[in-house]
């Protein structure tokens, strides 16, 4: 297993989704826990899927340490903030070990999902439609 350098005391990477951050820290522990904006997981994140979403890349990449994650989430709605988060913990699960990056990547949890809402252009009432057509 190759790990980072002993002398840091936790990972970070950055996780990103739509206009949602999250900064994500990977301190190792003795079990798995969540501490978000202060937070518990189940007090951030109110359904099962959000909380599901926001834990597969540990449940994927099965790290040999447990860790308790820190993470400050920003912008965005809370289901992209559990998307930005699950891409946080796969980026630092990288940089605590390189081997678990083949199992990240074919689940697909490194690729920055970078689909946001398309702008309203002028004269348009929204992105792409256009006011109603008369002939006279």
């Amino acid at each position: 297993m190759t790990t980072a350098k002993t002398t840091e005391k936790y990972f970070e990477a950055v996780g990103r989704r739509k206009t949602a951050i999250a900064r994500v820290r990977l301190f190792p522990a003795k079990a798995t826990s969540f501490k978000l904006n202060d937070r518990t997981l189940e007090g951030y994140f109110p359904t099962k899927e959000m909380q599901i979403t926001a834990m597969e890349a540990f449940a994927t990449a099965k790290p040999a340490e447990q860790f308790m994650v820190s993470a400050k989430l920003s912008g965005g709605g809370i289901a992209a903030q559990s998307e930005a988060l699950r891409h946080g913990i796969a980026r630092a699960l990288m940089v605590y070990d390189l081997q678990l990056r083949a199992k990240l990547k074919k689940a697909g949890f490194i690729k920055r999902d970078a689909r946001a809402k398309e702008r309203r252009k002028f004269g348009f009432k929204k992105a792409r439609k256009s006011p109603q057509w008369s002939k006279r």
